[in-house]
């Protein structure tokens, strides 16, 4: 039987934190590729450190030749992602900060595998394994601990942006461990915020004296009791802060990325690489059915997974399981997922939209749980697929 009383914790980094930041800057980059060749094939990695940033890998265009002077803008993009973000510290500035590229021309060997041919449907990019996990104890379907860590900091980036709270600045973390009854959550045992400021006369006491309003403000009425621990700033002063304070690298929060550590990661990182990653695309596409088989009715929680071969087009595997809350049989539910949508790399990425420009986006406070959006972002959020769900089982 599995437990329905525990306490179950998620973090969560802000759009500041410096492993964000370079998730940001090559889903920015990944923008600028696909706005000009919806088609393009992109690997890009970043490193960041004090006034530095390194961004390195490839690129893949039908005209090679347009490839350097598209290679141009990268630092121009670089640089308005960091502005964006906030940062304009001495020893971490968007205008000083020293951009070097080095991405450069894809594999031909790594491009035969993906490419559709006579007689070959596209491949997927890599081997791997994909998660989606979805839940009913938030209306998002996503599991509290990180959908409201999430929160949190988006409400605090906020402020910060609008000038509310002039002393806040990018780098932040967020930590919420919350109580289950009945398998539903219904307290804050404990909350953790840290969080970068402006000046070192500021105390712990004074940073929660600004936060705690906002994160009342999001949390759900009564999470919060007197027996709740907060630890706000707790090694004190935190001034320093982003790639100064510690350098960052693409994909290295792919927990915060994703469900918290509520359901399995297949181990890929999605920022930086175009849609015919399965690591990305196929990582959307299982979301995207767990969410609608749990919007469904079918289960009140819902783990899939998708398996891929490189160069091979098919999925290699499709495995639900509905820890015990289903209303069908799983395997009804694993041979409804591939009877109503198309799980190769293309049709995945026409099904939901992927061959446009809206990664940047996705690249911090999570990319599930949120709102489609008119323009095609968070496609994967939608629920139009249940009841063609419910129809095959």
């Amino acid at each position: 039987m599995p437990r329905d009383a525990y306490i179950f914790t998620s973090e969560s980094v802000s759009e500041g934190h410096p492993d964000k930041v370079c998730d940001q800057i090559s889903d920015a980059v990944l923008d600028a590729f696909l706005t000009e060749e919806p088609e393009a094939r992109v690997a890009a990695e970043t490193f960041a450190t004090t006034n530095r940033v390194v961004i390195g890998g490839e690129v893949g265009l039908s005209d090679p030749a347009k490839l350097s002077q598209y290679l141009e803008r990268v630092e121009d993009i670089t640089r308005a992602c960091i502005k964006g973000i906030g940062y304009e510290q001495d020893e971490f500035h968007h205008a000083t900060v020293e951009v070097t590229n080095l991405l450069h021309r894809q594999s031909a060997h790594i491009a035969q595998g993906v490419d559709a041919s006579v007689g070959k449907d596209e491949g997927a990019g890599d081997q791997g394994i994909m998660f989606g996990y979805a839940t009913t104890e938030t209306d998002a379907l996503m599991p509290a601990p990180i959908q409201y860590s999430h929160a949190i900091l988006r409400r605090l980036a906020e402020v910060r942006k609008d000038g509310t709270e002039p002393t806040l600045r990018p780098d932040a973390k967020s930590q919420l461990s919350l109580r289950y009854e009945g398998g539903k959550p219904v307290g804050v045992t404990s909350i953790v915020l840290s969080t970068q400021h402006a000046d070192e006369a500021q105390s712990s006491a004074d940073i929660r004296d600004i936060v705690e309003p906002y994160i009342r403000e999001v949390l759900p009425d009564g999470w919060l009791t007197e027996a709740t621990k907060w630890w706000v700033n707790p090694t004190g002063v935190f001034v320093i802060g982003g790639p100064d304070g510690d350098a960052g690298l693409t994909g290295r929060k792919i927990i915060v990325d994703t469900y918290g550590g509520a359901a399995p990661h297949g181990g890929g990182a999605f920022s930086g690489k175009d849609p015919t990653k399965v690591d990305r695309s196929a990582a959307y596409a299982a979301r995207y059915l767990a969410k609608n088989i749990v919007a469904a009715g079918m289960a009140e929680r819902c783990t899939l997974q998708l398996s891929y071969a490189i160069g091979v087009s098919e999925p290699l595997s499709i495995y639900v399981d509905t820890h015990g809350t289903g209303k069908v049989a799983d395997e009804a539910v694993e041979r409804a997922v591939g009877r109503v949508m198309d799980l190769t790399p293309q049709g995945i990425r026409t099904h939901l939209g992927l061959n446009r420009p809206i990664y940047q986006r996705t690249a911090a406070y999570g990319h599930f749980g949120r709102a489609p959006e008119a323009d095609g972002g968070f496609s994967w959020e939608r629920v139009d697929l249940a009841d063609a769900l419910k129809g095959e089982v």
